[in-house]
């Protein structure tokens, strides 16, 4: 779990970036580019990106088994909806246009269960739909097994990009962000 500590340095973090006039949003532009009407934010901690999606006039809908975490998600935006669940078993009980894992979520799962987080969260998504997922490689679950965990769940590389700014992505890059479309 995440202390007090931790998750305040985690928005300050954000909250001096954006001071700084660094964009903070990207995680939210890139999904923009797919037009979603929902999104589940899985993996959404304290809200930052899922409260930016909304404040564009996305229907969002946020998960995180942290529940201190998502604590501080509702007292920042108390009419959204946030899940206290584990992205491994959820059932939000209706598919989106887009699922986002930002975040590095799937190296924080629980090493083991990755199949079983992809096959869930394609499970939200709308058929033609996207998963959409952003994660440092080298941290013991590969591009490679997520791509091959993503096509056991149905979904198709559609694109793949080194950051969430869509730089190129290249081969051996410490960093991917995957685009999967819902078959």
């Amino acid at each position: 779990m995440t202390s007090g500590a931790q998750r305040g340095d985690y928005d300050a973090k954000w909250k001096a970036m954006a001071a700084r006039g660094e964009s903070i949003h990207g995680e939210a532009d890139f999904v923009l580019r797919y037009a979603p009407a929902a999104v589940l934010d899985a993996g959404c901690g304290t809200g930052r990106v899922a409260i930016e999606l909304a404040s564009r006039g996305i229907d969002v809908v946020g998960v995180d088994i942290d529940g201190r975490m998502l604590h501080a998600a509702r007292a920042k935006a108390p009419d959204l909806t946030w899940i206290t669940a584990d992205l491994l078993d959820v059932t939000v009980g209706r598919t989106f246009d887009v699922v986002v894992m930002p975040g590095n979520v799937m190296i924080f799962v629980e090493r083991g269960t990755e199949a079983a987080v992809v096959a869930n969260m394609a499970d939200h998504v709308n058929t033609g739909g996207r998963l959409i997922a952003g994660f440092q490689l080298g941290r013991g679950y590969s591009i490679e097994q997520y791509d091959a965990d993503c096509a056991a769940a149905g979904l198709e590389l559609e694109h793949r990009y080194a950051t969430w700014e869509g730089d190129r992505w290249r081969p051996g890059g410490d960093y991917a962000v995957s685009v999967h479309r819902h078959r």
